[in-house]
């Protein structure tokens, strides 16, 4: 017999789940399903790609617990077509059933494969969309003499070098100058090979501070 999960959201803490998993409860008996667990996630919006809910089952899913997920509705799972398509795409491709009570959409049917075919489809529609507009965008800039891509960043590396040498915490140069913590050790890396002022400077200055520790 296979194993299944109820899976139910709301987005309110007046709403109930329990009215959710009623029907859903129903249909695994009438399946001959096996209900090994419940996820939900209560007074959570659908908008959100990470719920603590939808993440456990997920999880579990990877591990192979269940081969079947029952849910109440299409928006029980997802209100944005985004995430309604990447977690049906997830689901789908670890080879488990989703059964939509309100909709009657059962993915182990032809009908449900339809539906998860169409799906994927329009995901790809949606990609290719996204790229088309991109490259319009950048040929329209190219048009108009504007440059494309990436713009460097505006930073005087040989101040935040010397931010750094001087003394100031890492993040504290990060923050100062709009960067990540990396670049501001790449650049302070690549500075004090080529700048020898520098590199006197970092080590006068880390002698200092080795003097005032002791």
């Amino acid at each position: 017999m296979k194993k299944a999960v109820l899976y139910g959201r709301t987005s309110t803490p007046e709403q109930h789940l329990e009215s959710q998993f009623i029907q859903l409860r129903d249909i695994a008996a009438q399946r001959g399903l096996v209900l090994s667990g419940v996820y939900s996630d209560f007074g959570v919006a659908g908008s959100k790609s990470r719920r603590p809910g939808i993440d456990s089952l997920l999880r579990d899913a990877r591990r192979g617990k269940f081969s079947v997920i029952l849910v109440a509705a299409f928006d029980r799972l997802a209100t944005t077509l985004q995430n309604f398509l990447a977690l049906v795409d997830e689901i789908d491709s670890l080879g488990i059933e989703l059964i939509f009570a309100r909709e009657a959409v059962d993915t182990s049917t032809p009908t449900g494969r339809m539906f998860v075919t169409t799906l994927g489809s329009i995901a790809q529609m949606q990609k290719s969309f996204t790229k088309e507009r991109i490259k319009a965008g950048m040929r329209r800039r190219k048009l108009d003499g504007l440059p494309c891509g990436r713009q460097p960043l505006d930073i005087d590396h040989d101040d935040l070098v010397r931010d750094r040498l001087s003394g100031m915490s890492l993040t504290d140069v990060a923050k100062r100058y709009g960067v990540s913590r990396a670049s501001v050790v790449r650049w302070v890396r690549e500075a004090q090979p080529t700048n020898p002022a520098l590199s006197t400077s970092y080590q006068l200055n880390r002698e200092f501070r080795e003097e005032v520790a002791a």
